[in-house]
């Protein structure tokens, strides 16, 4: 890497082995908001802006509760994060793991 910059080098050296953590902190940042919970509860105030998971807690009643529109509801809120965890570890996870464990 003579005459490299700072920047080339980061990006054909740090770059590759900070790219399973990148992937893991960008799966569990999405994670974490998307299942937010408490910050739009307080913040929201127009009912026209909440979000999936204020949704959600709004099908439940006082006295009744229809448990298969929860269901549905909570398979819609599921759907997106699966997506994105087997695409992150198929993309990431596997492929760098066994990249690392052959390299020793």
């Amino acid at each position: 890497m003579d005459g490299c910059g700072f920047f080339r080098t980061y990006l054909h050296v740090g770059l590759p082995v900070l790219r399973p953590a990148l992937a893991f902190l960008g799966i569990f940042t999405f994670v974490n908001v998307w299942n937010d919970f408490l910050c739009p509860l307080v913040v929201l105030i127009d009912s026209r802006h909440i979000t999936l998971q204020l949704s959600l807690a709004q099908l439940n009643g006082l006295h009744v509760t229809d448990y298969s529109v929860v269901m549905a509801g909570t398979l819609v809120a599921i759907v997106p994060l699966i997506i994105i965890f087997l695409f992150g570890a198929r993309q990431h996870f596997i492929r760098n793991i066994a990249a690392g464990a052959l390299k020793g």
